[in-house]
């Protein structure tokens, strides 16, 4: 049976949120009020809310309990014998699922559907294990296992035709449950997965993970995990994420790091992707207005790179529980798009503003956007902040990036990046011949450096390395003039290059080749002697009213990206101004569609320039914003964080 895949369609986006009850967090099963637990449907659905992510909490499903005798053991519920039922056989307390099936009819009722996360062991810093697991690897105990294959097969086989169910999950975070190899995180995903279709081949299966890695030899990767799963999943809190806390949070690259990280999830997993969970972490981040601010942007952002939807963390505040984790972890409770007693959060205004423009628009779905490159990561290198980097160069540049890993099949592409390469090991020979036989036939490749060594470097660049050392952490600016504006940065090793063939296009204070250009076959090799994608996702900055703007701004480090813009025979609309962001889609053969996005926090009013095309309907969460045509294409006025959608047609 084909997999009923509508909740995570290509083009569509759905906006949702994690749910625990209001009155007692994630211990709502054992607290159980279904008066409470509808009232809490009623206001998320009120609020334009379409998708839960729910949890059946695994130690109250599963309560299991080993009573040792000198004859044997045997499992109970507490003192009480398990039934002689399906349920009693697989250890499932059928009182709690009785209450999920409550549940389940009144999402059905409010027309919301459910995410279930299955294996809940992991909750916000706290593990949940049934009485008896406890102590056990709940990945890698066959013991444990056998418990987990019994309670998931039976929560799926009763509820997979339940209308409510969107998809399933693995579970929360479940690779925080306990350390495992990569080979045995790949077995227990792998046993839970086929599990679930054992049962159900027709509800995708969503990964759940976090923090997942595109190393091999890291246990959770996005390979396996796409390999296994339907749809992957990330949870993008600034906070917790490399290089995403540096800057106010309704600024372009906190904004952009969800859509960032998905994206890179995606590509290098080779699946659909969606933020699953979200969010500021409270008001001792940022103000309501500020984060309702940040996630007009992100919600905007995400929609426009196919990201099939947003869940907020979470529903409500739990500032009134006492219990663990509650009790340990200031960060926990303050973190509802409602407080506990349901008054709305400015947030919650956003995701049913985003909601309602989406479902307005006169088109059903958004069309594929045109991707200009791919990034290729390669080995040894920070490959999360190599890939952030350069998502946000090529973006503030106006192009539109995928990601590939260097032991993956090189895709066909016009342009490709391989940014700040790093490590002796960087990429092999054969992946290497690849691109350059790509290159040969007319493609541009881009490459900046750290201490990566790479083949053939003459042949392929056109440089001559006469010595490479670490840089002085005293003394070691690098000083040289891009787009008519000075870039000073420190890069970590210092490449001394002369020319043998490429053209030099821009020198640091030394005399030194800081960009060059070299003629390969019928296309073209761009180098960049400093790891600039890792500076620009590094840098700090603030940028809180209009006209001080960050480092990452500030530095023309896009220019060098914008040269590789000119490379791209797609002529695309473009903007000059690095804090908007475009993504273009085609329609059909003379009609397209223009997702602009203001990424600062204050209005701004720029020219897009159009290349063949005209300016046509404005659509906007703003109504009054307008697309004014001049002599080069149109100008556009965007409130702070607001995008617009322009359609254009052939002129």
């Amino acid at each position: 049976m084909e997999k009923n895949q509508k909740l995570f369609e290509s083009g569509k986006f759905f906006v949702g949120v994690n749910y625990w009850a209001s009155h007692a967090g994630m211990f709502m099963w054992r607290n159980w009020n279904s008066e409470i637990v509808e009232k809490d449907f009623k206001l998320l659905s009120e609020n334009g809310i379409e998708v839960l992510r729910v949890f059946p909490l695994w130690p109250d499903f599963q309560p299991l309990r080993l009573h040792v005798s000198s004859s044997g053991s045997e499992y109970r519920f507490g003192e009480d014998p398990m039934p002689f039922t399906e349920a009693g056989a697989c250890g499932v307390d059928e009182k709690m699922a009785d209450r999920f099936e409550i549940m389940c009819d009144l999402a059905e009722k409010y027309n919301m559907k459910l995410v279930v996360g299955l294996i809940t062991g992991w909750m916000s810093g706290r593990v949940f294990l049934p009485e008896s697991l406890v102590g056990h690897n709940a990945l890698t105990d066959p013991a444990v296992i056998r418990w987990e294959i019994r309670f998931v097969r039976y929560l799926v086989k009763r509820f997979k035709d339940h209308p409510a169910i969107g998809a399933w999950d693995l579970g929360n975070e479940c690779n925080c449950l306990g350390s495992c190899s990569h080979d045995e995180a790949f077995l227990w995903a792998s046993i839970i997965t086929n599990t679930v279709r054992s049962e159900d081949r027709n509800h995708p299966v969503v990964s759940g993970m976090h923090g997942l890695k595109p190393e091999g030899a890291y246990p959770w990767s996005m390979s396996d995990q796409g390999e296994i799963l339907d749809i992957l999943c990330t949870h993008p809190y600034p906070m917790f994420t490399p290089y995403c806390n540096t800057d106010p949070l309704n600024t372009m690259k906190p904004v952009l790091h969800a859509t960032a990280e998905s994206i890179y999830f995606s590509s290098l997993g080779h699946k659909p992707c969606f933020i699953e969970e979200g969010g500021t972490l409270g008001p001792m981040i940022s103000s309501d207005e500020v984060a309702a601010d940040y996630m007009k942007a992100s919600l905007f952002s995400s929609w426009a790179h196919d990201l099939r939807g947003f869940c907020w963390w979470c529903a409500f505040d739990q500032d009134e529980l006492t219990n663990t984790p509650y009790d340990w972890d200031p960060v926990e409770r303050e973190l509802g798009m409602f407080t506990a007693h349901g008054a709305k959060k400015a947030v919650a205004d956003e995701f049913s503003s985003f909601s309602r423009f989406i479902k307005s628009l006169p088109f059903d779905r958004l069309p594929e956007r045109i991707k200009d490159a791919t990034v290729i990561l390669t080995s040894g290198q920070d490959q999360w902040g190599a890939a952030f980097g350069s998502f946000i160069l090529a973006k503030q540049a106006g192009l539109d990036v995928d990601f590939t890993w260097c032991r993956d099949e090189v895709p066909d592409s016009r342009v490709y990046l391989m940014p700040s390469v790093c490590s002796n090991h960087a990429v092999s020979k054969r992946t290497m011949d690849k691109i350059m036989e790509k290159v040969y036939e007319g493609a541009t490749l881009y490459i900046s450096i750290s201490n990566g060594v790479l083949t053939h470097f003459r042949e392929i660049t056109g440089l001559y390395l006469i010595t490479r050392n670490e840089n002085a952490q005293e003394g070691g600016e690098v000083r040289v003039r891009i787009g008519g504006e000075e870039l000073k940065i420190y890069p970590p090793y210092r490449h001394v290059l002369e020319s043998v063939g490429a053209d030099i296009k821009a020198e640091d204070q030394n005399g030194n080749p800081f960009l060059a250009e070299n003629v390969y076959g019928k296309g073209k090799v761009i180098f960049c002697n400093a790891p600039i994608e890792i500076i620009a996702a590094t840098s700090r900055g603030t940028l809180t009213e209009r006209g001080q703007i960050p480092y990452s701004l500030s530095h023309p480090l896009h220019k060098i990206y914008r040269e590789l813009r000119l490379r791209n025979p797609e002529k695309k609309a473009c903007c000059d101004n690095p804090s908007i962001g475009l993504t273009e889609h085609i329609c059909d053969s003379s009609s397209r569609l223009l997702c602009i996005l203001n990424h600062c926090p204050y209005e701004q009013t720029e020219e897009i320039i159009l290349d063949g095309y005209r300016p046509g309907s404005c659509f906007s969460q703003e109504g009054s914003i307008s697309a004014e045509p001049t002599e080069k294409g149109f100008r556009i006025t965007l409130p702070a964080n607001t995008g617009a959608v322009v359609t254009i047609s052939k002129s």
